[in-house]
């Protein structure tokens, strides 16, 4: 089994700026992610792909793999699907964003368990337990998942209701990040767009309402991304 896994990483953030380059506990954000994806000894190879020289040149100052890419590449899943044309070998490919610099190699480990055990579902994603205080956050997506632990539904809402008391259901944590199946993830990139991802502005929907599935794994691990000036700020002191 041969897994790429391509850190896709653009310059031009809009809430946080040069948001890859901002120093989390004294390291550059980019550089985080790279380096924990790097000491999964799953991975066959992990390179950045950016848009910026900046980003390239420190990931090449550290030893690393970087490519520049097209600014105008719509997104990371189509910047991850334009990088893996030039990796025909590879079975499967993940896309970690580029603002996950806590996203532990045990966690990638568990993100592609599916495809090591001979499964081989179109996508696959992580969940993690979901805090009670959470359930009302609409910063945090929430899946809930069928008996084969197959995404059902992501909201932003809090999802179940619960019509009495908050009880032990398959709801959990989104976590984002994905890994393909090769071919699937040229057929992802070219999904067109539907009314409940748009509704939530959640791309992933998009997958669940052509019909296909995502495999949700599961992992008692938290992570965080950074989004804002505010995580960037809580993020000096976030341990996992």
């Amino acid at each position: 089994m041969k897994i790429l896994c391509v850190i896709p990483s653009r310059i031009g953030s809009t809430r946080l700026a040069r948001k890859p380059l901002l120093p989390i506990q004294g390291k550059p954000m980019i550089q985080h992610v790279y380096e924990n994806a790097r000491k999964c000894a799953l991975l066959t190879e992990v390179l950045v792909a950016t848009d910026s020289e900046e980003i390239f040149d420190l990931i090449q100052s550290q030893g690393g793999k970087a490519i520049m890419t097209d600014s105008a590449i719509p997104s990371g899943s189509h910047r991850t699907a334009i990088i893996a044309e030039h990796f025909p070998d590879m079975n499967v490919i993940i896309n970690l964003q580029g603002d996950e610099p806590f996203m532990k190699p045990k966690m990638l480990e568990a993100l592609v368990s599916s495809y090591l055990q001979g499964d081989m579902p179109e996508m696959t994603t992580l969940a993690c337990p979901l805090l009670p205080e959470d359930l009302n956050n609409p910063s945090i997506v929430k899946v809930v998942t069928d008996q084969h632990h197959n995404a059902l539904y992501f909201s932003r809402a809090p999802i179940p209701y619960f019509r009495e008391t908050i009880q032990e259901v398959p709801a959990y944590h989104h976590l984002g990040v994905y890994a393909f199946r090769k071919d699937f993830l040229k057929i992802y990139c070219e999904l067109p767009e539907t009314p409940l991802g748009k509704a939530e502005n959640l791309e992933q929907l998009r997958v669940l309402e052509h019909g296909y599935k995502i495999k949700v794994n599961l992992t008692h691990e938290k992570t965080m991304e950074i989004n804002t000036q505010e995580e960037w700020e809580k993020a000096q002191y976030f341990q996992n």
